[in-house]
């Protein structure tokens, strides 16, 4: 049956602020608009003419694409080494001297990598890890903090081709044995710990109980970072061996090892329906053209840009528009290691006015945070550096989006509204900068050679002005070439829903005009009455209220209509909580988008249940909507506020 047409989605696509582009940003922007022209003439040729012109290879390839539905090879024939794309070619070409990343530790300290140091570091720790019996082929576990050494030994394994799998340092110990175990990995890599909100973070005790239920692991490489604080450290003799008593006496030259095209650069656990994660598999060459060519396309980044993607590495955002994506291009980055708020809530606007930064890339988690603290922070900086402005993560509801615009990007820099997932590797719907008039909360449309749709429940395109299921038509370079050891389940995961197609697990509307709004995930949509209505767009309305700061939605089982709307809001500093604010954001919501989506429950919370990356975990809200015991909150960056938020003030509707 067609989706049917609803008030909600009506709603959001009456969004009628537009933003054209400037018409001297586009007249020197990197993208030009017959890309969509060539690449849908002929999108084999044009990833083959891109991948021919901005990559190194060993070893030209001799086919583009070999499509065997759902597996996919890029670049068949073809040989190079990831590490040399992103680092050696820069040094032999004169770039030695430029810097490859600023890096600011949470305390204070500052470090700067240029591509020269950048490739020694990587070559000393790739001898490093061939003394330690690494070979290409053998997986590496790495768990760290932000700071300089991630790259570096994510580089280190690349130049080696041994795939690499980085756990996010935020996870827990049962987390990292999980993912060891399902590698297993040979070596891990660690720290002493890391610095978050001014407290050291104990990474290297949290590594010692995963070890305790591995077996896998031979040796573990430790990088000193807060062994100062007076934080023990156990080193068990024969196996664990610090990173500065290895890596530095080694040499400076390790000769990259050529690798096959489709050969596994990295694997990257992402959660599934199951309680086992889901190792994505991305490969060399296919993935490291589709983030270096979208990075380079979607942020305009030219030779002297300053580029800050304020996400952890440990999560696909880092590695794509962190380390593999900027480096292949040559770009200036910033590594910041520690919290936003910490000592104070400008910290990043003090970094960007230190390292003039012309380029911001972030979640609108954070950007609705700093909007709960107002627009003093930021007003304290100076700005002005700013010309480039991206969102990832979750769809950006428009408020925030025309906040980022005017408070960070002062009402003239462009906003790339990215959507992708773990899965694709790079970004596939975004605005192209210079070309696309945006729509705040709109993510616009699909990136040259990716073939993106709209489809109802049977897998029909849906017309303009309707909502489904976002799909993908067609195989494009950096997509993941299957579920590491268990071809069946990435087949059913993701092949299975429609015939043919990518399911991307999310809801998303097109507009008249062709626009794409993603609506977030497909369980994040609620069924009240038979009226489906996306969380997204609850959250939207609420945000849009002056008082509110961030709002998180759920739904909760209701015996009259199925489910009912459960929504947390955090309100702005200056709003005082009442019953009568409560009735009034009830209202407001009704009158945004319809009788149909008020809240049943509403509740005033001093915070929301996030990971250390910012995405909030709905999992635990719909828990405590439907006072049910708290599923696995390991991954919490606070476990204390699901308890806050129990005590908070909340009502049901009359």
């Amino acid at each position: 049956m067609a989706v049917e047409q609803r008030p909600e989605i009506e709603a959001l696509l009456a969004e009628e602020r537009r933003f054209p582009p400037d018409p001297t940003f586009a007249a020197q922007a990197n993208a030009r608009a017959d890309l969509y022209e060539e690449a849908e003439r002929d999108f084999e040729g044009f990833w083959a003419r891109l991948a021919r012109e901005r990559l190194d290879w060993s070893k030209p390839f001799e086919t583009t694409l070999e499509w065997d539905l759902p597996f996919a090879k890029w670049f068949v024939g073809g040989q190079l080494n990831v590490a040399y794309n992103c680092v050696d070619r820069h040094v032999e070409r004169g770039l030695g001297d430029k810097v490859a990343y600023h890096w600011i530790g949470e305390p204070g300290d500052t470090r700067t990598l240029t591509y020269a140091d950048l490739k020694r570091e990587v070559s000393k720790a790739a001898n490093a890890l061939l003394e330690l019996g690494v070979r290409t082929g053998d997986r590496v576990a790495i768990y760290m903090p932000m700071i300089p050494e991630l790259p570096i030994a994510m580089l280190a394994c690349a130049r080696l081709g041994a795939p690499h799998t980085v756990v996010f340092g935020g996870f827990s110990s049962e987390a990292l044995a999980g993912r060891i175990d399902d590698a297993q990995a040979k070596v891990l890599i660690t720290a002493d710990g890391g610095w978050r909100r001014g407290k050291p973070v104990n990474l290297k005790g949290a590594a010692d109980v995963a070890l305790q239920s591995s077996s896998s692991i031979e040796n573990v490489l430790v990088v000193r970072r807060v062994a100062e604080a007076g934080e023990p450290v156990e080193m068990r003799p024969g196996r664990d061996v610090w990173w500065h008593e290895i890596v530095d006496r080694q040499s400076e030259e390790c000769p990259p090892v050529p690798v096959d095209s489709e050969h596994l650069l990295y694997l990257l656990y992402t959660s599934g329906t199951t309680a086992k994660p889901k190792g994505i598999v991305h490969t060399s060459a296919g993935y490291l053209l589709g983030t270096s060519y979208t990075h380079w396309a979607i942020f305009d980044v030219k030779p002297d840009d300053v580029y800050w993607c304020a996400a952890d590495i440990g999560w696909v955002t880092g590695h794509s528009y962190i380390v593999y994506g900027p480096l292949a291009n040559a770009t200036t980055g910033i590594l910041y290691e520690g919290a936003p708020d910490t000592p104070a809530w400008d910290r990043w606007w003090q970094i960007v006015e230190d390292y003039k930064v012309t380029i911001l890339y972030t979640a609108p988690t954070a950007i609705r945070a700093f909007m709960k603290q107002g627009s003093d922070f930021p007003a304290r900086h100076d700005l002005s550096s700013i010309r480039m402005l991206g969102s990832v993560g979750e769809p950006i509801n428009p408020e925030a989006w025309l906040w980022y615009h005017e408070h960070i990007g002062g009402g003239r820099a462009p906003i790339a509204d990215t959507w992708w997932q773990t899965e694709t590797g790079m970004i596939l719907i975004t605005p192209l900068p210079g070309i696309t008039t945006t729509k705040p909360g709109s993510a616009t449309f699909p990136f040259p050679g990716v073939d993106a749709d709209v489809v109802d429940g049977e897998g029909r395109s849906v017309p303009p002005g309707g909502g489904g299921y976002l799909v993908l038509k067609r195989p494009w370079p950096a997509m993941l070439r299957g579920i590491y050891g268990d071809p069946e389940r990435y087949r059913q995961t993701y092949w299975s829903r429609f015939e043919g197609v990518y399911f991307a697990g999310d809801g998303a509307k097109r507009d008249q005009e062709g626009y794409f709004w993603l609506l977030g995930r497909v369980d994040d949509v609620m069924n009240v009455a038979g009226h489906r209505i996306s969380t997204i767009e609850v959250e939207s309305a609420l945000v849009d209220h002056p008082a509110v700061a961030e709002a998180a939605v759920v739904g909760k089982n209701d015996p009259v209509t199925g489910q009912a709307i459960f929504a947390f809001v955090i309100l702005r500093t200056h709003a005082e909580p009442s019953d009568a604010l409560i009735r009034e954001l009830r209202e407001h919501v009704a009158k945004v988008i319809g009788p149909i989506a008020r809240p049943k429950y509403l509740l005033l919370t001093p915070d929301l249940p996030k990971t250390r990356s910012g995405k909030i975990m709905r999992r635990l809200l719909r828990d405590v909507a439907e006072g049910r015991p708290l599923g696995d909150t390991t991954t919490l960056a606070d476990a204390g506020v699901v308890e806050l938020i129990r005590s908070s003030t909340g009502r049901e509707e009359e």
